[in-house]
């Protein structure tokens, strides 16, 4: 078993067995946004870019009650500009980016509620899985104001631009029922079922995976979700299943099966 942590006061990160675990700490706060947050946040994820025996990474809040609030109002007030919101806007949309470009899943464990910037921060991940009493809502029309950092096109590619307009207009939280109904999130917990518990029920058929197939699979979806051509496609497609084709792992898992067929 290996471990590797480091902590700092606004995020922990740990790894272990293969899982990058990332925590939003700032309970007291409701886990909000500042930018000190949103730059380890990426920091994070890009230390951990390279490491090639992860299987999948999990993004979650301390406590139960927020998963994270949306951009801490405090932190934000002085940006009183355009182009000082455009900036702002620009570099959290790099930090984001670096959750969406990671190489592996990433699982947005959600420990409470997700709002505005929050379910932004959520969406960016590749998967959400909710506690029973965690709801997620894109609320910034509460603060007459617009989604700014790519969750507004995630919600429309997750859900479809009327479903995600609809959401977006009404400013509305929605519970985790409603929100698997839609789509919005991938799992949620039973009323008396602890998240830790459905969460590792997600993550299993996850870990059995090797590395570098989970690897593979991420880089054609992240290639899909940015638009590549179908030729591009084809490509990268191709690359990565003969990488993993020639692959130890592969043999291993074939000599298995002619085993048991007697081949």
């Amino acid at each position: 078993m290996s471990s590797r942590r480091s902590s700092r006061q606004s995020v922990q990160a740990a790894v272990k067995e293969g899982l990058l675990r990332v925590t939003l700490n700032r309970p007291e706060k409701h886990n909000a946004l500042s930018r000190e947050v949103l730059n380890t946040l990426r920091e994070i994820f890009e230390a951990h870019a390279g490491d090639e025996a992860l299987h999948a990474a999990v993004l979650s809040g301390a406590g139960d009650k927020s998963f994270a609030a949306g951009g801490d109002l405090r932190d934000l007030e002085s940006i009183r500009s355009v182009e000082g919101a455009a900036e702002m806007a620009s570099r959290v949309k790099g930090a984001l980016g670096a959750i969406r470009r990671f190489p592996v899943p990433v699982v947005a464990a959600l420990n409470g509620d997700a709002m505005g910037g929050g379910a932004e921060l959520a969406l960016a991940c590749d998967f959400r899985v909710a506690a029973a009493h965690a709801r997620i809502g894109f609320v910034q029309g509460r603060l007459n104001i617009s989604t700014a950092w790519g969750g507004g096109i995630d919600l429309m590619r997750r859900v479809g631009p009327s479903v995600a307009l609809g959401l977006l207009c009404r400013s509305e939280m929605l519970a985790a029922p409603e929100a698997l109904a839609i789509g919005l999130v991938d799992a949620a917990a039973e009323p008396g079922t602890p998240l830790e518990d459905c969460l590792a029920a997600f993550l299993a058929p996850l870990l059995k995976q090797t590395p570098q197939v989970l690897r593979a699979f991420k880089a054609l979806a992240l290639a899909v979700r940015t638009g590549l051509s179908r030729g591009e496609l084809d490509d990268l497609e191709t690359r990565m299943f003969a990488a993993t084709w020639v692959h130890d792992d592969h043999w291993r898992a074939a000599e298995k099966i002619l085993a048991r067929k007697g081949a």
